[in-house]
């Protein structure tokens, strides 16, 4: 084989080599039936008072905000086996406290009918200080499908969101308009 004809076939040995190296059928079936997060719409913020305030902003312990959620899963013996990481932001206000600082959030694993089928909450946790800067966190969790054929999966949904409790939910609503 001549020189040439060697410079002319090796741009079609390279596409086959790197053909080859593209993901197997199984994590290709693994990505295309993950549950996407679904971020829930009222429960994206949460601004926590210290006991007994009414509303002063004064008395704002920190202010949380989930700034995003995403998945990778992979595929075992009749169960999708999915990463979660769930990232919160917080702001520090003028009340908070010295120590650890809980941001309560929760995950709930919805199927086609909207029935929870499993469902966590977690805290993030983080120090803050009056006059801190905000902080961030990555928060990442792995969760458990079981699934008869990999296509079932793809009902279920993943709802995550910051856990505020009713009259900061109030407090949310409120603000929004």
């Amino acid at each position: 084989m001549s020189d040439r004809m060697l410079i002319r076939l090796a741009p079609l040995a390279l596409a086959l080599a790197l053909g080859a190296c593209g993901p197997s059928e199984k994590e290709q079936m693994a990505a295309d039936y993950c549950p996407q997060p679904l971020q829930v719409q009222d429960a994206q913020t949460l601004t926590r008072f210290t006991p007994g305030s009414a509303g002063d902003p004064r008395d704002i312990m920190f202010e949380a905000q989930m700034t995003g959620a995403a998945t990778g899963c992979s595929l075992g013996k009749g169960q999708m086996n999915v990463n979660l990481v769930v990232r919160v932001a917080v702001k520090p206000g003028p009340a908070v406290g010295s120590g650890v600082t809980n941001v309560p959030y929760f995950v709930r694993v919805v199927d086609a009918s909207g029935r929870v089928v499993q469902g966590q909450d977690f805290n993030a946790d983080f120090q803050l200080t009056p006059s801190g800067s905000p902080k961030t966190s990555r928060e990442e969790l792995t969760l458990t499908l079981p699934f008869t054929k990999p296509a079932d999966v793809i009902s279920y949904q993943i709802a995550v969101g910051l856990k505020p409790t009713q009259q900061e939910l109030e407090y949310n609503r409120r603000g929004r308009r």
